[in-house]
């Protein structure tokens, strides 16, 4: 198990670095800014609890509007500071794992909220890339598959 937990948050921290770099930490405005070149806290990040969850589309990078399933999916993430989060999945997204996370301030505005659930705190970040998935397909495992995985209770 701990192997497991270990090899998932090295896993998230390699994707993140990846998707990301660094950021600068302290605050900004009310919320803790997480400085995502610092291993603890990627795994604070990893750990936290979700607490409003929302799936969101948008569409495929150089076009102007989503035309159905040719879009791209993610589940933003509200954390109990109010700091929100885009988990999503792309073909080399990542190293390791095809499921990365970013803060969500880097989203355009062409992203639409498609669902809304409020976990509570039930869940945690880790929940969501676990169930993204490390492998993707554009068929049978793609971004479509990985948001909806992440929306089940």
């Amino acid at each position: 198990m701990m192997v497991t937990n270990a090899l998932g948050v090295f896993v998230f921290i390699t994707a993140l670095i990846v998707a990301e770099g660094s950021w600068g930490s302290g605050k900004t405005g009310n919320s803790y800014s997480f400085d995502l070149s610092k291993k603890d806290d990627l795994t604070k990040l990893y750990n936290s609890k979700v607490y409003k969850a929302e799936r969101m589309t948008r569409p495929l990078d150089g076009q102007s509007r989503e035309r159905g399933i040719l879009s791209h999916s993610g589940v933003r993430v509200t954390l109990a500071d109010g700091t929100k989060w885009l988990v999503h999945k792309g073909d080399g997204y990542g190293i390791s794992s095809q499921t990365v996370v970013v803060d969500a301030r880097h989203m355009s505005n062409t992203w639409t909220i498609r669902e809304t659930k409020n976990f509570g705190g039930s869940k945690t970040v880790s929940d969501f890339v676990k169930a993204g998935g490390t492998n993707y397909s554009l068929l049978f495992n793609n971004c479509h598959n990985a948001a909806g995985r992440m929306m089940d209770d």
